[in-house]
């Protein structure tokens, strides 16, 4: 994990996440300048590093301003944008009533370095508003925690997503903002960009097996695929709940829905890693899609109460992890479903067994 690399400042944000297998690498790229966006890059070459020319990439015109060495060893690159926040309330008979949208590339952002922890593999970039007449973030801010993982394994907190070695997770967190009505609801809109030769798409899985995320039978993916649909390329994997406390329990749950994937016929933020690196092909052969994801429902007085919201979304490459059955709950199935069939079996045994023994004892009439 390296913060800033080549630059002495911390007046912007950019943290560099490598990880090195023996026949290729991943780099991950974090950064605020703009709207807060994540790089996911794929190289076949396991000592490919990221370069960045600081005095370009903050200047007007930052496109070129990243790039990876060897250029010809990526063999695939995207990216996610976060790019506004939005609340509304239910404003019968009027329907949703909208308030003034709160632009992410628009936010004054803490310096990153501050919660870099290079053992734990996590950094929290926070911020608020750079002018917010409401004051809602008077006492509050808007966040995103990243954990890089070293292993396969699983996270310990809900909603306890499955991860891999090629994957990191981005915990979306809204503390302490004031709603601007009553049970206002929030939606997060996520762009991405994919290159030629490759698209989006919303993924939606259910499953009877709610172990890991009580409750919880949804599991949703954005994942990109090869336009000859021969692979998947990456992902962005999360579960259909957001949760209301910082120590998240079951009865914290919100209810989180994606409100489907469109083509996106706007502009991103200016001054982006996004344009540094994707540079003119952004607005050309590149494609360019978004989702809102919304918070609440009928439950949506959660936030309300307690003024936290947090959002677990898994990053990665190739396919996304997919929950199975533990080994316990295996042997729970196996018991339950098998203990009836073999004592089915065993009395229809018993039976015969007492039919063939009863008509034996008599001689047959001649």
């Amino acid at each position: 994990m390296q913060y800033n690399p080549g630059w002495n400042g911390s007046s912007v944000n950019l943290l560099h996440v490598r990880a090195a297998g023996p026949g290729d690498s991943l780099h991950y790229v974090w950064s605020s300048i703009g709207a807060p966006a994540v790089l996911l890059v794929a190289t076949q070459s396991p000592s490919s590093a990221l370069r960045v020319n600081w005095s370009q990439l903050l200047s007007a015109s930052p496109a070129g301003a990243i790039w990876i060495d060897p250029p010809d060893s990526v063999v695939y690159s995207t990216a996610g944008v976060f790019t506004k926040l939005f609340e509304f309330s239910e404003a019968k008979p009027l329907g949703k009533l909208f308030y003034p949208t709160y632009d992410l590339s628009e936010f004054s952002w803490d310096s990153l370095n501050h919660t870099l922890n290079h053992t734990a593999l996590t950094a929290e970039l926070s911020g608020v508003p750079a002018s917010d007449p409401g004051g809602g973030f008077s006492n509050g801010s808007l966040a995103f925690r990243v954990t890089a993982y070293e292993a396969d394994g699983r996270d310990g907190r809900l909603p306890g997503l499955l991860h891999t070695a090629n994957s990191s997770q981005l915990e979306f967190i809204l503390a302490g903002v004031a709603p601007r009505g009553n049970s206002s609801r929030f939606v997060l809109e996520v762009a991405t960009v994919e290159e030629a030769g490759a698209a989006r798409r919303l993924r939606s899985e259910r499953s009877i097996d709610d172990e890991y995320t009580p409750t919880i039978f949804e599991v949703l993916a954005l994942v990109a695929e090869a336009q000859n649909g021969s692979s998947t390329l990456g992902f962005l994997q999360w579960k259909a709940t957001a949760y209301g406390s910082r120590s998240p329990r079951r009865e914290d749950g919100i209810r989180c829905r994606a409100q489907g994937l469109q083509a996106a016929n706007w502009t991103l933020p200016v001054s982006s890693i996004v344009q540094a690196y994707f540079g003119d092909s952004l607005g050309s052969t590149c494609t360019v899609s978004a989702l809102n994801v919304s918070f609440g429902g009928e439950e949506g007085e959660v936030y309300q109460e307690k003024r936290y919201l947090s959002w677990s979304v898994l990053l990665g490459f190739g396919e996304p992890p997919r929950d199975t059955f533990s080994p316990l709950v295996i042997s729970i199935t196996a018991v339950a479903l098998g203990t009836p069939l073999a004592m089915l079996l065993l009395g229809s045994c018993l039976v015969l067994l007492a039919q063939r023994r009863r008509y034996s004892e008599y001689e047959p009439i001649n």
